[in-house]
């Protein structure tokens, strides 16, 4: 999907990208495909493939979701910036908060921010556990994305406590997995959360599936929520 390509499908969709927001991609693509060469960013640095597999993929949450587009969303373990960025490209007036483990990233980030013009995005060098254990950040977010590996009990944790009551936390993955969220719904439960339903979707040209899962921050976390670092991977919640 070329710049022009992703310009039309999104058209499709009723979403009209103006001049200044092709630049945004076009600048994000240029300086992630540079810094990629210092840091290990993405291993898709192909512009057909970025367009299609990081810039429309993330925006799938805007397009199928109905976003708020001033809320306020929290983006746990963006790594490149996925898929927060592409969406405050998308809805400018989004409040964005990144939290990142790696330090490095964070940089990349800054500097990508700076040079996009993008204003009320803010930047976390600190592990999601702590993170959701610090009362300014503890249950303040409209919605929280993850497109992570890690399996579905164990971003539970990480990402429920920071979701607002009546809020969402919002799972990308690549794969259907009706095993992983069966193995979910305890820790989903325990922290305040339900799930509402799993939103299939293909990739214009590739056909990849993607599935976003919908939580419902429901009651408050119990406040032993999320564990110390390390923990939720090592002993998920059962």
């Amino acid at each position: 999907m070329y710049p022009e390509e992703f310009r039309k499908q999104l058209l499709a969709e009723d979403i009209a990208l103006t001049d200044q927001q092709m630049a945004q991609f076009d600048t994000y693509f240029h300086l992630l495909v540079e810094w990629n060469e210092k840091m290990n960013l993405t291993a898709i640095t192909e512009e057909k493939e970025v367009y299609l597999k990081h810039f429309y993929d993330s925006l799938l949450v805007g397009l199928k979701m109905s976003l708020n587009p001033q809320a306020a969303i929290c983006d746990v373990g963006s790594g490149a910036g996925f898929p927060s960025i592409p969406l405050k490209i998308l809805y400018p007036e989004l409040s964005v908060t990144i939290v990142d483990s790696l330090k490095k990233r964070i940089t990349f980030l800054q500097e990508l921010t700076d040079q996009l013009g993008l204003t009320n995005v803010h930047l976390y060098h600190d592990r999601a556990e702590t993170f959701g254990q610090n009362p300014e950040f503890r249950e303040q977010f409209d919605y929280v994305t993850a497109r992570a590996v890690a399996r579905l009990n164990v971003l539970a944790e990480l990402c429920l406590p920071l979701v607002k009551k009546d809020g969402y936390f919002l799972a990308l993955k690549a794969a259907k997995s009706d095993e992983e969220l069966q193995e979910a719904k305890p820790a989903i439960a325990q922290l305040g959360g339900k799930f509402i339903e799993e939103k299939t979707m293909a990739l214009p040209l590739s056909g990849d599936e993607r599935h976003l899962l919908v939580i419902q921050k429901k009651k408050v976390t119990p406040k032993k929520y999320p564990r110390k670092p390390g923990l939720p991977n090592k002993q998920p919640i059962k």
